[in-house]
Formats: structure tokens, C-alpha cells, sequence
């Protein structure tokens, strides 16, 4: 995979203390650095249309985080959730997926941003963990950046691993579509540290997720954390439908399990290709050669587009049924799904999101 390098850094005065600009610095010596009093004044007069979100991931800022780093999932109206809580450590990605949805929900703030203040953000997620210690969250990092793509340069996973390695009551996510898992491999994450890859066959990899690793770079990287002692997970999602997709899948299942140890997955997710009807023109207008929408698909009570519920169903028992061969007990969870699929997939939905999350928490 090729490192993505930003053209400038850009530093909010009060961020120079941090050990973030420091790695920063030592990691990106040739990158030229400039301060500045305030971070809003920098961005007042950009181009946020679609075709500028990609030129604005060339420079990156380092900034403090003024609110509040821990949330809920918010999930889909009308969909199962799975209990699951983001921390977001940065804003927007280096990597330049045709179906993401950051190019609608970022199209106003697309700067690519890290936030410095680590230190508050532990504070805070110590603060939840202590103050429900008979309560097991899932907390994830991947919900508005990729959790591992700036590692190289930022050290964010040496700074956080340690700490949550510690806790009793939490397993942290790192969800990537990168390699960048250097930092993660000399740390011992006493399992509660589960790295995760997004996962597509390398035909959709090459047509629609520019800047990222191969799906071999990226099951060797999971099978090197698996080696360090974390558990991984993969998330097969968006399952792009096209003809002769089975096979695809089919055998990136096949290439993923003969890579690594199923009995150390934490869980697997599916998950169909969805947008909205305004991401589907900003992804015609960035995109314009890409295959991803030439599939029909319907407008969802939640206001997401999808395919046709008859297919996604078929989709994800065809999916399942490949998983079972390989992983007969693993967890697998749909994402953003109607109870009433999950019944026909399954056979069963989860009465609610506590349900469903107490399913992914580890025995103990």
C-alpha cells in the first residue's frame, strides 16, 4: 500500500505540546508545517463542492477536539444497532472510497483533521468505563475517519492500545482499510483490542477503493496483529452486487479464512451496498466511470437507498452459508438491517440493540 503524504500540516496554536505534532514531526520532517491562531479562520473561504472533497485531504490539520469524543453509534432509524459507541480521533480520510458516505456527511467540513488532545479523549472514555463497570461497551474508531491510515505518522494506536488494554470492560476497535499496523505490533493488547478490516474482493478494491491496501496486504496485516495476540474482525460491507459476484465473494471468503485463524475473530458484519439519493449524484459526479450504480435499487423507510429486499436477502444467506463452511460458530451480525430481514436470514432478530451487543461482548 502507498502511504498517503499530506502537502502541508497545518497546526492550531495549542496543539504544539501535543505527542501527536510530535510524532508528527518526527515521523514527516520533509512536510512543511504552519501555524495558525484559529483552525476556522483557516478554512472560511473554501470550495466545499463535491469535486473539491478530494483536493481538500491534501492538507492536514492538527486541531483540538472542543466537544465531546465519545457518542453512540447513531445507526439507521427503523434498522437493528448493535449497542456499539465511536470515538473519533480525526475527521474525514486519506483514502478515497467511490461509495463513502463522509462526501455527503463531510461535503461541508471535508478538511482532513487530528484532533491532539488524547489525553481528554482516555479522560473521558475512563470516566464511562468507571462510572458502569457492570456494563461491556463496544467502542470503535473507524465511524468518520479509517482508524489506522495516518498511523504511521501520528502513532494514534501506540497512545490509545495501552490504555484500553487495561480495562476490564471494553474492547476497542480499530476498523482500517489499510496495512499501517506497525504501531499495533510491538503493543500486547491483553484482548481487548480487536483490529478490523473492511473487506471487498479485489475486483471492487480496484474499481472503488482508491488509496487503500489490496485485499492481500490486507489479510497479511491481520494475520501479523493475529500473531501479535489481537483479535480481528472483518466486515464484508458494502457487498457490491454485479454479475458473477458470487464468485468473488466466494473466494475472498475462501482467501480470508485460509489466512488466519477463525477461533481469534471477534466478529464479522455484512452489509449491502447503501447510499442516499443525494451521495448517488455526488458519486456520479466524482466517479464517473464506476460500476456501483448500475444495480436498481429502492428508497428505504430510513432514507437510504438499497437493493431490492429479495436480493439482499439472497445476498447474505449465499454470504453466511460460505462463512459457516469455514467458521461454523463465529459471530456474524448484519449492519443496518430490518428485524425483518434478519429473520430471514437468521431465522431470529434481536429484540433490541442491548441484545444484539451482549451477543458480540466476549465470554468472560
Amino acid at each position: 500500500m502507498k502511504f498517503f503524504q499530506p502537502q502541508e500540516i497545518i497546526v492550531e496554536r495549542g496543539s504544539e505540546t501535543s505527542s501527536i505534532y510530535r510524532n508528527l514531526r518526527n515521523a514527516l520532517p520533509h512536510i512543511p508545517f504552519r501555524s495558525v491562531d484559529s483552525f476556522s479562520n483557516e478554512n472560511g473561504t473554501a470550495d466545499f463542492s463535491a469535486i473539491a472533497f478530494g483536493a481538500a485531504k491534501k492538507r492536514l490539520f492538527l486541531t483540538r477536539h472542543k466537544g465531546e469524543f465519545l457518542k453512540k453509534c447513531p445507526g439507521s432509524d427503523g434498522q437493528v444497532c448493535c449497542n456499539y459507541f465511536v470515538i473519533n480521533f480525526a475527521s474525514n480520510c486519506p483514502m478515497d472510497c467511490s461509495y463513502c458516505y463522509l462526501q455527503e456527511y463531510l461535503a461541508d467540513n471535508p478538511e482532513l483533521k487530528v484532533f491532539s488532545n488524547v489525553d481528554d479523549l482516555l479522560t473521558e472514555v475512563d470516566e464511562l468505563l468507571s462510572k458502569h463497570r457492570r456494563f461491556f461497551f463496544r467502542i470503535g474508531t473507524g465511524e468518520i475517519t479509517d482508524s489506522l491510515a495516518l498511523d504511521p505518522y501520528i502513532g494514534f494506536a501506540r497512545e490509545v492500545v495501552p490504555f484500553f488494554a487495561e480495562q476490564p470492560n471494553v474492547l476497542l476497535e480499530l476498523k482500517t482499510k489499510s496495512d499501517c499496523v506497525e504501531g499495533l505490533l510491538p503493543v500486547d493488547p491483553k484482548d481487548r483490542v480487536v483490529v478490523s478490516w473492511s473487506m471487498n474482493p479485489q475486483r471492487v478494491i480496484d474499481q472503488d477503493e482508491h488509496g487503500t491496501a489490496s485485499l492481500s496486504e490486507r489479510l497479511l496485516a491481520a494475520r501479523r496483529c493475529q500473531s501479535a495476540g489481537y483479535r480481528l474482525g472483518f466486515h464484508f460491507d458494502p457487498i457490491v452486487e454485479y454479475p458473477n459476484w458470487q464468485n468473488d465473494y466466494e473466494d475472498m471468503l475462501d482467501q480470508t479464512f485460509s489466512s488466519v485463524d477463525w477461533r481469534r475473530i471477534a466478529w464479522l458484519s455484512l452489509g449491502v451496498l447503501r447510499d442516499t439519493p443525494s451521495l448517488k449524484r455526488i458519486i456520479r459526479d466524482r466517479f464517473p466511470r464506476t460500476q456501483l450504480l448500475t444495480a436498481e435499487q429502492v428508497l428505504c423507510p430510513d432514507g437510504k437507498l438499497r437493493y431490492f429486499q429479495p436480493l439482499r436477502v439472497d445476498i447474505y444467506r449465499k454470504m453466511l452459508r460460505w462463512i459457516r463452511r469455514a467458521a461454523p460458530t463465529v459471530k456474524v451480525y448484519l449492519c443496518m438491517e430490518s428485524k425483518e430481514v434478519w429473520e430471514q436470514v437468521f431465522g431470529f432478530a434481536p429484540s433490541c440493540e442491548k441484545e444484539l451487543g451482549d451477543q458480540m461482548a466476549p465470554s468472560r
